[in-house]
C-alpha cells in the first residue's frame, strides 16, 4: 500500500476548500480527487471533510492530518530544492504572479529572457490585480507594487516606481493648469479604483479626494482618456513616461509629487533556498528599469 496516496489531494482540498479547485490545481479530474479522499478516509477509518454544496471544510481529524502532511510535503519540497541547488541550473516548474499591466510591460518580457537562458525551466505566469494567497495557491513568487501589507512572506525591493499627475496639452489649453492641490476640485479627474489621489506636501503624505466623469479599473483606459483630452489622471511612471517625453502628456503638480513606491518580489519562507526563485529575483532586480 502506498501511504502517500491521497495526501496531495487532501492538502489541495484543505487549502482550496473545494474539490473542483483542488482538481484544477493538481491537473486531474474532480472525480479522481473525490476517489482518493474517500480511499484515504477508509484507510484512516475517519471522516476528513464536511461536504456541502458551497464549501468543503476539514474535520478536526482532517485538519490534524493536514498539518502533519503539509510539514512532510514542505520537507520533500525543500529536499528537491536542495538537490536542484546543487546542480545550480534552474529547472522544473516555477509559478509566478504579477499585476496585470505591470506584468505585461515589465515582468513577462524579463521572465521570457530568463526562460531563454534556462530552457529547462517551466514557468506558469499568472497576471492579475487581485492579491492571491501564495501558499494556498502554490505560488513560488509574487511581484507586488506599493505599500506591502504585514505578512509572513519574505520581501525584496526590486526597484521603485513614481506616480505622475498629468494631462494632455488639449485639456490644459481648454481648462487651464492646476498649480496647487485645492485647484483639482475644479478639474475633471479620471479615477481608478480609489476615490483619492496621493501627494506629498511639506514632507507629509496627503490624500486628496477628486472627482470626474470617468471611473475605470484599467490604467490603460485612463491613459487613453487622458491622451484624448478628457481629463487629468494620476498614474504610475510605466504608463505615462513615454508620453511625457514626447509631449503627448504634461506632468503637473510636480512640487507635490508623491515619493516613489516600491516594486517588490515576495515569496514564502520555504522558497528562500530555491535557486530558481533566487536567480529569477536577481534577474528581475538587475534588469528592471
Amino acid at each position: 500500500m502506498n501511504r502517500w496516496e491521497g495526501v496531495s489531494e487532501l492538502i489541495a482540498v484543505t487549502e482550496t476548500t473545494s474539490f473542483t479547485a483542488a482538481a484544477k490545481r493538481l491537473g486531474i479530474s474532480t472525480a479522481q480527487v473525490s476517489r482518493q479522499i474517500s480511499s484515504l478516509e477508509n484507510r484512516l477509518g475517519t471522516k476528513l471533510f464536511y461536504r456541502t454544496t458551497r464549501r468543503v471544510t476539514a474535520t478536526e481529524a482532517g485538519e490534524t492530518y493536514y498539518q502533519y502532511c503539509r510539514q512532510l510535503l514542505n520537507g520533500l519540497e525543500e529536499a528537491e530544492r536542495a538537490v536542484n541547488n546543487l546542480q545550480n541550473t534552474p529547472r522544473g516548474k516555477l509559478k509566478v504572479t504579477a499585476p496585470a499591466t505591470y506584468g505585461e510591460q515589465k515582468i513577462a518580457p524579463l521572465i521570457n529572457d530568463f526562460i531563454n537562458l534556462y530552457p529547462e525551466l517551466e514557468v506558469q505566469c499568472h497576471l492579475t490585480n487581485q492579491t492571491v494567497d501564495l501558499v494556498a495557491s502554490g505560488y513560488d513568487l509574487a511581484i507586488r507594487l506599493g505599500k506591502l501589507e504585514d505578512s509572513s512572506m519574505i520581501a525584496r525591493q526590486l526597484i521603485s516606481r513614481q506616480l505622475y499627475v498629468c494631462a494632455s496639452p488639449a485639456y490644459l489649453a481648454t481648462h487651464g493648469e492646476p498649480h496647487v492641490l485645492n485647484e483639482l476640485s475644479h478639474h475633471n479627474c479620471l479615477l481608478g479604483t480609489l476615490e483619492y489621489w496621493r501627494f506629498l506636501e511639506q514632507g507629509h503624505e496627503r490624500n486628496i479626494r477628486v472627482s470626474g466623469n470617468l471611473h475605470c479599473n484599467s490604467g490603460q483606459a485612463l491613459l487613453d482618456a487622458a491622451l484624448k483630452g478628457i481629463g487629468i489622471v494620476q498614474l504610475p511612471d510605466y504608463y505615462v513616461e513615454p508620453y511625457i517625453k514626447d509631449g503627448g502628456l504634461i506632468s503637473l503638480l510636480q512640487n507635490y509629487q508623491h515619493s516613489s513606491e516600491g516594486v517588490w518580489a515576495v515569496y514564502p519562507h520555504n522558497r528562500h533556498l530555491s535557486s530558481k526563485v533566487r536567480m529569477l529575483v536577481d534577474h528581475l532586480a538587475a534588469h528592471l528599469v
